[in-house]
């Protein structure tokens, strides 16, 4: 009787196992007030926004961030949006991480990057800050810089000494209405990095 209760705990347990294994955490940075609703800076609240929204599933003002739990093919993939402000990401990153224990190979941070084409999509598995605050306040958190990325290319259309407005500034009209593509195709990289791993696809995306 007390070997088949064991097997029963046994399998119980293997379950819970399987379950975290098959749990991603996808963060968006941004920054929360609406003063930033719709601009360069905020591309990657953008893309969790449209994942969310493609699977009807609403978001959910909690401690650091708004989440919002979508399942992709047996995944439950956690988008979070923190509160703390880009520049503070890496708190909210790192205390959902513990909170679900999600390990930093199954977590997915979704990023501006002025240095790539408006559009591009490059997906890594760790990199430098780049002077981008939001990744540098990760990497403290986070100890180390060994952690997936997908820097979503918002162009670098600007004169000498005006990087920050362009940055902060709302996207053109010409920007805006390709915008919708982009994130669609950035949210199913993101759901494709949970299905069938970075390597494979930062080949399909990575172009």
């Amino acid at each position: 009787m007390w070997n088949w209760i064991k097997k029963i705990v046994g399998f119980q347990e293997e379950v819970e196992v399987t379950e975290d294994l098959m749990k991603y955490l996808i963060v968006g940075l941004g920054n929360m007030h609406p003063d930033y609703d719709d601009t360069r800076h905020n591309v990657g609240f953008d893309v969790v926004d449209v994942m969310a929204e493609e699977a009807g599933k609403p978001w959910k003002l909690q401690q650091l961030g708004a989440t919002s739990e979508v399942k992709h093919r047996g995944r439950t993939l956690i988008l979070l949006k923190p509160s703390t402000y880009m520049n503070r990401s890496g708190k909210a990153v790192n205390f959902w991480m513990q909170k679900h224990k999600i390990p930093t190979e199954r977590t997915m941070i979704i990023v501006d990057d002025l240095h790539l084409d408006y559009g591009t999509l490059r997906m890594r598995a760790k990199g430098s800050d780049a002077g981008h605050n939001g990744l540098k306040d990760i990497q403290q958190h986070l100890g180390g810089n060994k952690y997936p990325r997908l820097k979503v290319g918002i162009g670098n259309d600007f004169h000498k000494g005006q990087q920050v407005d362009f940055v902060l500034g709302k996207w053109s009209s010409s920007e805006r209405e390709k915008l919708p593509d982009i994130l669609k195709k950035a949210g199913d990289a993101v759901k494709s990095f949970t299905a069938i791993g970075l390597p494979h696809t930062m080949t399909k995306y990575n172009k």
